[in-house]
């Protein structure tokens, strides 16, 4: 077989103090049935034991770049511009990857060549990588720029394997000191940066979304996440998801409460996996105010967000009973929606 011809698949993962899961997450890359990668690890200003742990790995398709700290969106930013594959595989540091998850992407993408984005359901995992029992099962097919904006079908950043040429139609220079820097996430972002970029692609190419039915991404879920400020997360939501919004207004007009709203029942699901009852209450009926129609479009998962909402109101014990019923008959279902 004439090697040359297989396509080379760059793996960035950008690294800050990430020492309890980077081992697990390199080697989750290395174990790739599809062996045409390089693995791009952006050393994001490093304190804790991660530096000494990624030098126990002497494969040779691994480098490592080192910056002063620029946040998620720099480190990504840094290693795809690194990149010499065709294709851009993210993956972040405390996630990791099935051993076919490259694999399957490429001959996804190399059999769809409209298809810029190939994505897959995740399955979560909790801080000590134990599987939760449910996970994001996104829509796959006949993705528009409506679902990408409302929907965000991508779902989570180590899920997308991306065209190299995709990016390069988006990327941008910055500004001022770095103004010779190429950037393709936003780095004025600390969070929504992957909701920013999917709906700038989407607004702005003719590439297409697709995702594969197979979950090849273990997404960790871990407590500070959940309980994380979702006054603070939607204030985050709203102001990426602005910037596009100047070169695309009739967009916006049209979809942008929608979006609001689906964005409202996703922390309110947040809220309740959080425990927080009164926000998780506040929320769904804030998404339900905001545009009636996420309960026509998808009349059971508002429901449902709405039912374990008023229920988190009855005695503890009476809930964890229930909620574990619920996870045992209808584990795979999304908790990000």
């Amino acid at each position: 077989m004439n090697t040359t011809s297989i396509p080379v698949v760059s793996v960035v993962i950008p690294m800050y103090n990430v020492e309890k899961y980077i081992e697990q997450s390199i080697s989750s890359v290395l174990d790739q049935s599809y062996h045409h990668f390089e693995l791009i690890l952006v050393d994001d200003g490093c304190s804790d034991n991660t530096l000494n742990i990624v030098n126990k790995f002497s494969d040779p398709r691994i480098s490592i770049i080192r910056q002063a700290n620029r946040g998620l969106s720099g480190a990504r930013n840094t290693g795809i511009e690194a990149a010499r594959g065709i294709y851009i595989a993210l993956l972040d540091a405390d996630d990791y990857w099935a051993a076919d998850k490259l694999a399957k992407h490429i001959q996804h993408l190399s059999a769809n060549p409209k298809v810029g984005i190939s994505y897959c359901p995740s399955l979560f995992i909790d801080e000590e990588g134990a599987l939760l029992g449910v996970g994001q099962f996104p829509k796959l097919n006949n993705i528009t720029k409506q679902h990408i904006f409302c929907r965000n079908p991508v779902g989570n950043g180590s899920s997308p394997v991306i065209r190299r040429c995709v990016l390069s139609e988006i990327g941008y220079f910055g500004v001022e000191k770095d103004k010779y820097r190429k950037m393709y996430f936003d780095e004025n972002l600390r969070q929504s940066e992957d909701i920013e970029l999917w709906t700038r692609i989407a607004l702005n190419t003719n590439w297409q979304f697709e995702g594969i039915i197979t979950p090849l991404t273990y997404y960790r879920v871990n407590d500070s996440g959940l309980s994380a400020d979702v006054n603070k997360q939607f204030a985050s939501w709203q102001h990426a998801v602005m910037l596009n919004k100047a070169s695309h207004p009739a967009f916006f007009k049209q979809f942008y409460s929608l979006a609001k709203a689906y964005q409202l029942r996703y922390l309110a699901r947040r809220a309740i996996q959080s425990k927080s009852k009164i926000n998780a209450f506040k929320l769904i009926h804030q998404a339900i105010y905001c545009n009636y129609r996420i309960m026509l479009q998808e009349p059971n998962r508002t429901a449902m967000t709405l039912c374990c909402a008023w229920m988190k109101f009855l005695p503890s014990k009476l809930y964890s009973r229930i909620e574990r019923y619920a996870m045992l008959n209808f584990g795979n279902s999304s908790i990000k929606s």
